[in-house]
């Protein structure tokens, strides 16, 4: 018996794959536990019309990723700390403070735990950052170090 998987089922699918399963599996655990419909007519155009969608859906976030690329690429935040010695730090720049200023300086909403630090910075300066924006886009952020 076909059937469109609800959800994702361990050695049989993923949510939304179409797959082939005996009948008394189907009927007794995977249609009685609501994990899966039976496929007909209705059923394969729901799921052509959902993974239609689901593909515009994708490509749009694709494209503002990009579009938030080019703008971070050409323009700079800047990150006021205090500071002790020798121009280091009290601390670090987190990236939840480079996020707050990128929404503040640029109006760019960023997950803080998509800005990568490959070394924690600690000193006054200029560093680039790296934003994974999308699993196919990353920019780079010039990040401004300045004294309070």
């Amino acid at each position: 018996m076909k059937v469109i998987l609800l959800e994702d089922v361990k050695k049989v699918g993923k949510k939304g794959d179409l797959v082939e399963a005996t009948d008394s599996y189907a009927r007794n655990v995977l249609l009685r536990q609501k994990l899966a419909v039976e496929a007909n007519g209705k059923t394969m155009n729901d799921l052509k019309l959902r993974k239609a969608n689901d593909e515009k859906v994708a490509e749009e976030n694709l494209e503002k990723a990009k579009e938030t690329k080019a703008l971070l690429e050409k323009s700079s935040v800047t990150v006021r700390a205090k500071t002790g010695e020798g121009d280091r730090l009290f601390g670090s720049i987190s990236g939840k403070e480079i996020a707050d200023a990128a929404k503040e300086q640029l109006g760019i909403d960023l997950d803080r735990r998509k800005i990568v630090l490959d070394t924690p910075i600690k000193s006054i300066g200029t560093m680039e950052v790296t934003v994974k924006l999308h699993p196919q886009v990353k920019a780079a952020l010039t990040v401004k170090v300045e004294k309070l």
